[in-house]
């Protein structure tokens, strides 16, 4: 039945298999074998199939609960006073996370025409609306250009974060950036 809840094993099972799996793909990469990632977390590879039907689902699954985290913070950010400030943590925040992190995020395409899973696409929403809010706050405040859209200060971003891995240097690439916002 659709939207039934789990049971408490399965969930069970989907936790272990997903803690299993980020530490796999921080070991190995996203090509870690999908058996020993079952076999790490305990359970059957069919449990694994069940779970997650493709390495894509997966792999999007456990990059998904990092961007819970990064719209967790952006909406706790939504309450600090300085509205310019609060946009601009969260950026960094998301600028170093994307150069950390991009071979698990760029692996949540399939090799077929490069198709985005639905739940990557989800993630990706949720991380464009967090943005989205932070940058409609920081507007209204005056603390940054209203001409601003969020897709463009997200391309920005986004190609911050893509020309280098090491978080210092994406910081300060960040700040450079930074002044062409405000």
């Amino acid at each position: 039945m659709a939207g039934r809840a789990r049971r408490a094993d399965a969930e069970r099972n989907a936790r272990l298999l997903l803690a299993a799996a980020r530490e796999l793909f921080d070991e190995q990469g996203p090509s870690a074998a999908l058996d020993e990632i079952a076999k790490r977390a305990g359970v059957g590879n069919a449990t694994l199939y069940r779970h997650y039907p493709t390495r894509a689902d997966l792999l999007v699954a456990v990059y998904a609960d990092e961007v819970a985290a990064l719209c967790d913070r952006g909406s706790a950010l939504l309450g600090e006073p300085a509205a310019g400030e609060a946009l601009h943590t969260w950026l960094e925040a998301f600028a170093v996370h994307v150069a950390t992190r991009r071979t698990l995020a760029f692996a949540g395409t399939e090799a077929d025409g490069e198709r985005r899973t639905a739940l990557f696409e989800r993630w990706h929403a949720a991380l464009t609306s967090t943005a989205a809010e932070l940058l409609t706050r920081a507007q209204r405040s005056g603390h940054v250009r209203g001409d601003l859209t969020v897709a463009e200060v997200l391309t920005l971003v986004n190609a911050v974060a893509a020309a280098d891995t090491d978080p210092a240097r994406v910081r300060r690439l960040l700040s450079i950036v930074r002044h062409g916002l405000t």
